[in-house]
């Protein structure tokens, strides 16, 4: 059931420049919060995301930062680092904390102004808003996303940042996700149009540098590293459900799962089945929150 419910010390927040039509969003998360995450798609644009494996030493995560401006918006994770380290929190070390924050990337680079990003002062921003009723669509890493970019600049549409939160009984899982794909949102027909012959392959001119889907999957579950890089899994599943073609070459689709560890004895495939479908809603809702297709398409790069 989706529902408007909170993960208790989970908060979202974000900076948009409206005019460059970029922005980043930063979500924050308890302490001893463990997370895990996958990279699927060909063109990832990342910070930190390799501690994400299981394998590594570090299992608690303090920060996500979803980010425009492609390889030169992740900058926004050094304000978001150094406001964390002024508070005290992140991995131990013996000489102070080092806040453990992991960066995302889109392409947005064009939409308002090629060469304006978010940076340092822009995470610090965003983290200063985070709150438990953060917005969603036209707004952080979600202001300059588009979609719809495999059929060529005429049908480019825009994307947005979506959130949505399912409960069942004591488990709660929440989805933030900034749309940004090559593809477009299914509703059914894609594959119906590609099997009919409706529709027809054809590479546009500037596909490959505008994309990606990047997101967090956050559970009241107690989870531990392997299981939440299950639960990522299952986020990419939710994508594939919403987005036609997903996971191609020129999107870097990246996701985190993140599990607070509230609540226990939580089997973790009903924890990857939730994050399945709330990954979908959201990416659906965040785009079906935006206004239909802006007046000049070319703009969208």
């Amino acid at each position: 059931m989706v529902v408007d419910a909170e993960i208790e010390g989970l908060a979202v927040g974000h900076w948009t420049d409206e005019d460059a039509k970029t922005g980043c969003t930063v979500i924050r998360f308890p302490p001893g919060t463990v997370a895990s995450g996958e990279v699927r798609g060909g063109a990832p644009a990342t910070r930190e995301f390799a501690l994400l494996d299981p394998t590594r030493m570090v299992s608690h995560v303090d920060a996500v930062v979803l980010t425009g401006g492609s390889a030169f918006g992740l900058r926004a994770c050094d304000g978001v680092v150094d406001a964390l380290r002024a508070e005290g929190a992140g991995f131990a070390t013996s000489v102070g904390s080092v806040p453990i924050v992991i960066g995302m990337a889109l392409f947005d680079l064009g939409r308002g102004a090629p060469d304006v990003w978010p940076d340092a002062r822009a995470g610090a921003a965003a983290l200063a808003d985070a709150s438990a009723s953060p917005e969603s669509g036209a707004v952080g890493a979600g202001t300059g996303a588009t979609i719809n970019k495999w059929r060529g600049p005429a049908l480019v549409t825009p994307g947005g940042l979506g959130i949505t939160t399912m409960v069942e009984d004591e488990l709660t899982v929440t989805a933030i996700v900034a749309v940004n794909a090559a593809g477009g949102i299914d509703d059914g027909t894609a594959g119906a149009a590609v099997r009919d012959g409706v529709f027809r392959w054809k590479t546009p001119e500037r596909f490959g540098e505008s994309n990606t889907v990047i997101g967090v999957v956050v559970t009241n579950a107690a989870l531990t590293k392997v299981e939440c890089q299950l639960v990522a899994q299952g986020a990419h599943d939710g994508l594939a459900r919403a987005v036609s073609p997903p996971h191609m070459r020129s999107d870097g689709d990246a996701f985190v799962a993140a599990a607070t560890g509230a609540t226990a004895d939580i089997d973790v495939d009903h924890v990857r089945w939730l994050a399945v479908v709330a990954m979908e809603q959201a990416i659906r809702s965040g785009v079906g929150t935006l206004d239909a297709m802006e007046s000049n398409p070319d703009t969208a790069s």
